[in-house]
């Protein structure tokens, strides 16, 4: 299964912090934010990402992430010219996924749990065609609202509902097998002018080929697009690792117990590192 992180957003509902530096770049807490999303789908046990950027930024995050060996990666890069929404993203990475299946994952979602891992390798090693979850939120009004019938199977999905069916919103995290391809090659813009990953998931429902799996209680799932809520990721991130004694999001960590990269590899990015507290947590590992 391949990877593939949009993370192409400039952020205009941050301004004027996004001026300089696209959303994904911005730190929460004490990494940058597109770490979190490529955390996501090493979780997964994915390793092969394409990571979508805005116009003229693949030199900015190559200085970041490189091409992500040294996290036992191999991150590759794409600009998205124009947004055209979340859906443009697969079709820009058609080439990338070729006959594989694909884990799209949005660049200022975060997620967490203790049981993450296990949750995100199961939904990747699915038999269903299209997997992705549903998360409780209090307000479902700004997002995709997933509705179940008695049994707690999806029978609808709406964008942005005024009066929604449910208190259940699809996160920006879906599991595709090959046919999206054909699907989104298929949609036309919405009113807005975008294409819309509703659309896609809809068309896999109608297929009978949907499976949402409602993420328990203990799941954390944040969606930095705004002041707020970025400054609400970070103190939730700070407060996670304060209290587990863990990392979220630590790359080096992901890829050495994935088997990607060594310990020794590990503590050498440590020792770099060792002026910050993520550069000792490191050594300890």
């Amino acid at each position: 299964m391949k990877g593939i992180v949009l993370a192409a957003g400039k952020g205009t509902s941050l301004y004027p912090m996004t001026k300089p530096v696209c959303k994904p770049l911005l730190p929460v807490y004490d990494k940058p934010l597109i770490y979190y999303p490529i955390a996501i789908l090493m979780q997964a046990g994915i390793s092969e990402i394409l990571v979508i950027v805005p116009p003229n930024e693949t030199a900015t995050f190559t200085a970041l992430l490189g091409d992500g060996s040294q996290y036992g990666l191999k991150i590759s890069y794409a600009e998205q010219p124009v947004p055209r929404g979340i859906v443009d993203a697969l079709l820009i990475g058609q080439e990338f996924v070729g006959d594989d299946r694909v884990c799209l994952v949005l660049g200022d979602n975060i997620f967490y749990a203790p049981t993450l891992g296990a949750t995100l390798k199961k939904a990747a090693a699915s038999p269903a065609a299209a997997t992705v979850f549903g998360y409780y939120v209090e307000d479902p009004r700004p997002f995709g609202v997933v509705e179940f019938d008695k049994n707690g199977k999806a029978i609808s999905i709406e964008e942005k509902p005024r009066y929604p069916k449910s208190n259940y919103i699809v996160p920006g995290l879906y599991f595709y097998d090959q046919q999206v391809m054909e699907i989104a090659r298929a949609l036309k813009p919405s009113a807005r002018g975008e294409l819309e990953i509703t659309d896609v998931n809809l068309e896999y429902l109608s297929r009978g080929q949907l499976q949402v799996i409602p993420l328990e209680k203990n799941f954390t799932w944040l969606d930095a697009g705004t002041a707020d809520s970025l400054l609400a990721a970070a103190q939730t991130i700070k407060e996670i690792q304060d209290t587990t004694g863990r990392y979220v999001g630590c790359l080096e960590e992901l890829g050495f117990y994935e088997g990607w990269i060594s310990e020794e590899q590990v503590h050498a990015i440590g020792d770099e590192l060792e002026m910050t507290l993520y550069g000792k947590y490191l050594k300890c590992l």
